[in-house]
């Protein structure tokens, strides 16, 4: 009777090839959820500032209250962009961009080195 060779070497060459792609969507997975947190905390840096707006007009005091709502991100790569037509009663609008970096390591490749998230509110001013 011959004797018969044992797969386990196969195996472990076949588990060789497939780990890097199994780390690597491992690891985009977890980008993908950074960055969908993060796109809720810009949605909700526009609301803040949208109502921040509605009550005052000094654009520090907006942006300090659009930072406090998210304190996740970055300061330093969010843009805010104030536009008010008219008086009591008319919108305002806050549009938000905000340039998400890659953070986990092998997934640049995928996705680029950054991301630019744009969102605006609105809301009636209350004043003027």
């Amino acid at each position: 009777m011959p004797r018969r060779r044992s797969d386990r070497g196969s195996a472990a060459v076949e588990f060789a090839l497939v780990l890097p792609i199994l780390l690597v969507i491992a690891l985009a997975m977890v980008q993908v959820g950074l960055f969908a947190r993060d796109r809720l905390l810009v949605e909700a840096v526009a609301r803040a500032a949208a109502r921040a707006a509605a009550v005052e007009s000094d654009e520090g005091a907006i942006r300090d209250q659009a930072v406090a709502a998210a304190p996740g991100l970055d300061p330093a790569a969010l843009t805010l962009t104030i536009s008010r037509t008219g008086t009591r009663g008319d919108p305002v609008e806050v549009s938000v961009t905000y340039v998400d970096d890659v953070r986990v390591p092998f997934v640049e490749w995928l996705v680029g080195s950054s991301v630019t998230m744009d969102t605006s509110a609105s809301a009636r001013q209350e004043f003027g």
